[in-house]
């Protein structure tokens, strides 16, 4: 079975990359990007902090976006390339007659198309990343990075240089040639940018390397490979134009699943956000004992309806998922200083707030048992009075797409909040999980579908 599907996925590397559309829209990335340098020198943004100053934001968002669009395109393209039109012209025959598996036969075509989708988009992010090092046109003053323009477009035309005289001495498909002596070129020049500043004096390689936009452009990479399981699921059914469609709807409905779905599967009114928490007796800063108590600042001062007594609960969302209180409890009505009533045989385990001074909160975990807990409260956490409750329908709609919000990165850039690795592992996860499910969506679509 490997051998039946890793020849599957170099046949159809193959006949994917062979592709003209393919060329095409990794030289459109390029244009698109040298344009990007003279059209996004309008942010009025003067911000010099962070691995993106000023324009270069701008810039970013423009490209970042025009790579996810034309990955998203390029997936479909190809997609029912070697899938649609194979079951169409009933050439798939041949192949699941040998007999192969149709999973097999799936998982190949999958492994062929990402392959090809990838070398593609990293030729793509790399014209990302030299229009980064460019920088932005602001001005007429404004000098030409010579490295970038001699790297680039040296990697540009010895590999068509090459292409062609391949194809016109050997035969050789000249898009084919193009696209894979290309990729190396251009990571090859790329690596040379960097050993070069713009007056092409020596530099260590980290000067201008920025690991965060990396990281960024690592996640987008992953975000396409759902996006090809996408297109690989649509075009066991439709034609290119369906799948193309397929593609793009998903890829809108995916963005926007936040706003459509997601913010109403969780319901809670939010109190505060936490911005500092003491604690009277540091031996207690845990919060895992009846009795302890804590002096917790807020942003700002509370509504005016909550009172002394109410329940605390702390989430480090906004949207109070996951709450770390892993309980749901009561108020306390009556005497709040009755030790009896709060920590006696009888009392109910609870966490409240026992005091309120303007935007400081006083809280205590009371009980004859403490209200289990994750962690105590911390400097970022979003306080509720009330347990979030989540509403089944859109939560099931908001699960049912995969989020590419969690792939698009570039808020965090912009804001200059640092990627954790343990957050790429995450959406890595997320990704397998995705792709997974829409490569069994269409084998289970395959499977019925009668190509003889």
């Amino acid at each position: 079975m490997l051998t039946q599907l890793l020849t599957i996925a170099r046949n159809t590397f193959i006949e994917s990359v062979r592709q003209p559309i393919v060329f095409i829209l990794i030289l459109i990335a390029g244009l698109i990007q040298v344009l990007n340098t003279w059209s996004t020198a309008y942010s009025m943004d003067n911000d010099v902090i962070g691995p993106l100053t000023g324009d270069n934001k701008l810039l970013f968002d423009f490209s970042l976006g025009t790579i996810f669009v034309l990955g998203t395109v390029l997936a479909g393209f190809v997609a029912t390339a070697v899938i649609s039109r194979e079951i169409e012209n009933k050439t798939v025959l041949t192949i699941v007659s040998k007999p192969v598996g149709r999973v097999t036969l799936i998982l190949g075509k999958f492994l062929g198309v990402t392959t090809c989708v990838v070398i593609s988009t990293i030729a793509m992010l790399v014209f990302l990343l030299l229009a980064l090092r460019h920088g932005v046109m602001s001005t007429a003053a404004d000098e030409l990075d010579g490295p970038v323009l001699v790297f680039g477009l040296g990697a540009i035309a010895l590999a068509m240089g090459l292409a062609a005289w391949c194809n016109y001495f050997y035969g050789w498909n000249f898009p084919q040639t193009m696209v894979v002596l290309m990729v190396p070129f251009l990571v090859l020049g790329y690596v040379g940018v960097l050993l070069l500043d713009k007056k092409w004096a020596l530099q260590p390689i980290t000067h201008d390397l920025q690991p965060q936009i990396l990281i960024a452009c690592s996640c987008l990479l992953m975000a396409v490979l759902v996006l090809c399981a996408v297109a690989t699921a649509a075009s066991t059914r439709l034609g290119q134009v369906m799948t193309i469609v397929v593609c793009v709807g998903v890829f809108l409905l995916a963005l926007l699943s936040n706003y459509l779905f997601g913010r109403f599967v969780f319901s809670n009114t939010l109190i505060g956000t936490v911005t500092s928490v003491t604690s009277p007796d540091p031996a207690k800063a845990a919060f895992d004992e009846p009795g302890d108590t804590l002096v917790i600042d807020l942003e700002r001062p509370p509504d005016e309806s909550l009172r002394a007594g109410d329940p605390f609960y702390y989430s480090p969302s906004p949207n109070g998922f996951p709450m770390i209180p892993r309980a749901t409890y009561p108020g306390i009505k009556g005497k709040l200083d009755d030790a009896t009533a709060l920590l006696g045989p009888q009392a109910p385990s609870s966490i409240v707030i026992t005091s309120i001074d303007g935007k400081t909160l006083t809280v205590r975990n009371v009980g004859a048992t403490p209200v289990p807990i994750y962690r105590a409260p911390e400097q970022g956490d979003y306080v509720f009075h009330a347990q979030t409750h989540i509403h089944p329908v859109p939560l099931v709609l908001w699960g049912a797409l995969p989020n590419l919000q969690f792939f698009w990165m570039l808020d965090a850039i912009t804001q200059i909040r640092a990627i954790p690795p343990l957050y790429v592992g995450l959406v890595g996860v997320y990704s397998l999980a995705q792709i997974g499910a829409f490569l069994s969506l269409g084998v289970i679509l395959f499977q019925g579908r009668d190509v003889g």
